[in-house]
């Protein structure tokens, strides 16, 4: 009784599905690479540790029995389940150190952490970090980076996300406080939150609206668009930004966009891929799965 405590041997489990779908142990021992006697011998063993009969001879050959028949989908799942386990192992094997992704912050706050979830769970045997640091004193290379710029990059593989539809943004009260908004020139007597690597859109928005050489009233810089976004909901001022950074806050009310101002950057959300660095499969797959959310991800507005 103990040993039937005890599961089955995976040859015996191979060797009954393959008779129990050919019907004969002859055919059975050609595919699961045995002896028709060792198959035989894997039956009979498997039915002493079952106690109970599992096929049953008939001129045709090697019929499943009532219990043969139960026992089948059984037999079935665990097979799949240990093949997967084993494909898990594999891969995680293949993969080897985990992935290493930098990025700039609003991308991962605004867009990637609330999808990352389901890639993760899809995927549970890619380990990919996100710190740009081994440790305190020494600088990780990164496997893949999310970046803000003039893409692509030739001396790096480079794929387009999203952000380069840009928005001027700005806090109701700060507007009505300056007197309100009637044409695009009236930026000039605002505030420009800008940050300190996209200076460019300035120069984007007044070409797109006709105000070459125009300038603000007042020029703050910032190194985050976090930080940005915050200080134009607080009324500090007026900001470009892209437009999928500020959707929350347009949504809401907490900004709005006057006159509808926006314009095409020829910047914008890129991912690059380190071609100095060791390419697993794992690299492969997150970059296909960061380029098809991209993807939704812009079609969806």
């Amino acid at each position: 009784m103990a040993g039937r405590n005890l599961p089955p041997s995976t040859t015996a489990l191979r060797v009954f599905l393959a008779v129990a779908r050919l019907g004969s142990t002859a055919k059975a021992a050609g595919e699961v690479h045995l002896t028709q006697s060792a198959v035989s011998k894997q039956i009979q063993a498997l039915e002493e540790h079952l106690g109970t009969e599992l096929f049953e001879r008939s001129p045709a050959g090697l019929k499943p029995t009532e219990a043969g028949t139960i026992y089948r989908p059984y037999a079935e799942a665990a097979i799949e389940q240990m093949e997967r386990g084993a494909r898990r192992l594999a891969e995680r094997a293949a993969i080897g150190r985990p992935i290493r992704l930098h990025m700039i912050a609003i991308a991962g706050e605004r867009w990637l952490m609330e999808r990352f979830p389901e890639f993760a769970q899809a995927h549970p045997e890619i380990d990919v970090q996100f710190t740009n640091f081994v440790s305190e004193s020494e600088i990780e290379e990164a496997d893949l980076e999310i970046v803000h710029g003039f893409g692509p990059w030739p001396d790096r593989e480079s794929h387009y996300l999203f952000g380069r539809r840009v928005a001027l943004v700005a806090a109701p009260a700060a507007l009505e406080r300056l007197g309100g908004f009637a044409r695009a020139a009236d930026i000039q007597k605002m505030t420009l939150l800008q940050h300190f690597q996209m200076p460019a859109f300035w120069a984007e928005f007044t070409e797109a609206h006709g105000l070459r050489g125009a300038v603000p009233a007042h020029t703050v810089r910032y190194g985050y668009y976090s930080v940005i976004i915050r200080a134009a909901v607080a009324g500090l001022g007026v900001a470009l930004a892209p437009r999928c950074y500020v959707a929350e806050e347009l949504a809401s009310g907490a900004l709005v966009n006057p006159l509808g101002l926006d314009f095409d950057s020829a910047t914008g959300c890129w991912l690059t891929v380190n071609s100095q660095s060791e390419r697993s499969p794992a690299v492969d797959t997150l970059i296909a799965w960061l380029c098809e959310e991209a993807r939704r991800f812009e079609a969806a507005g």
